[in-house]
């Protein structure tokens, strides 16, 4: 079982900017220091949900910080950029850092986003097969000509070549490319190209069961071998909190997280001034605690370990940040890592 820490760089009320950002680079840092697997960074645009308006450019800072752990985005939106500079810089990260890389795409939403970059509404409701395709040709590829409706050019070297620094075929030497999926719609876009999900930590085990489920039918459909399919490597994100008792880790998150997602969630504009109903705060925050490792280190080994027999994912990325204070997640990261962890093995 593969472990890792989600980190959303979230601005909980009365904190800066910069303090939020440097708690986000700290708790990946620590995350290696007590073991971790990866670190997966997210990124979002005008609102304190997350400050973190590049994961590649985060990931290349966090690369450059650390030795072992695998540093992914979770995720790069497509819609609000080129899959051509997307597959450059995620080249660029493999190479410079031994494969440490991985790169996770996904839709995003219909945000004010689509605008402010230049990319429209259409980028989002349709045209993200056309971005992801191009990228995978980018990663896989010598050679590239833009063929599709939206990005159209004569054809150009692809440098830096991703594959030179591991053996096998091209989908073994190119970066990891993950897939955010919420919808049976992207599922079977993601099978059908046989790349593994990044599944919302929203969803409780069973209906991620039922995407793996689909996702397998699907890709197995689209013709990809069955030993590639069983060893898929989906990622499923959640919520670690670690503590002596349960009701302790329960009060934390309950405590911090409301006024983040309120101040955070009420920030996001449409781009078209289309309804967005948000989740109510509190609600939601008791639904996370109630989907995850949220309490003691046998407690949160057993939930891990329940959720991977229930869904067949073995690869994990939590959110460690909800205290919203920088010592407390130092210290959950350190519990995750050397008080579950071993219950895990």
């Amino acid at each position: 079982m593969r472990v890792g820490t989600f980190v959303l760089a979230a601005q909980f009320p009365g904190q800066g900017q910069g303090e939020t950002l440097h708690r986000a680079v700290r708790s990946a840092e620590v995350a290696e220091e007590a073991g971790l697997d990866s670190v997966w960074l997210a990124e979002h645009h005008f609102v304190p949900y997350g400050v973190c308006p590049s994961a590649v450019t985060l990931a290349a800072l966090l690369l450059g910080r650390t030795r072992r752990i695998g540093v992914g985005t979770a995720v790069t939106v497509l819609p609000t950029a080129h899959p051509v500079a997307v597959g450059e810089q995620a080249a660029l990260l493999h190479l410079a850092s031994g494969g440490r890389f991985t790169l996770g795409v996904g839709r995003g939403g219909p945000w004010v986003d689509l605008e402010v970059f230049g990319s429209g509404l259409k980028a989002y409701e349709q045209g993200f097969p056309e971005a992801l395709d191009l990228l995978l040709r980018w990663l896989r590829e010598p050679r590239v000509a833009g063929q599709g409706e939206r990005f159209a050019f004569r054809e150009v070297a692809v440098v830096p070549r991703p594959d030179e620094i591991l053996g096998g075929g091209p989908e073994d030497a190119c970066p990891e490319v993950v897939v955010a999926c919420t919808s049976p719609g992207s599922v079977k876009l993601a099978a059908a190209r046989g790349l593994p999900m990044l599944l919302g930590m929203h969803c409780g085990d069973e209906e991620k069961a039922e995407m793996v489920g689909l996702w397998r039918r699907e890709a197995l459909a689209a013709g990809h071998p069955p030993e590639r399919v069983a060893a898929a490597g989906h990622v499923s994100a959640g919520v670690a909190q670690i503590a002596d008792r349960r009701a302790g880790a329960a009060e934390t998150l309950l405590k911090s997280m409301p006024g983040w997602l309120k101040q955070g969630l009420e920030a996001h504009v449409t781009v078209d001034g289309r309804h967005r109903a948000m989740r109510d705060p509190v609600a939601y925050t008791e639904l996370l605690c109630g989907l995850h490792p949220v309490g003691t280190p046998r407690l949160a080994a057993d939930r891990l370990a329940a959720t991977s027999e229930r869904t067949g994912i073995t690869r994990f990325a939590l959110l460690v940040e909800g205290s919203g204070d920088l010592a407390a997640t130092e210290e959950n990261v350190r519990r995750l890592g050397t008080e579950v962890l071993p219950l895990l093995t």
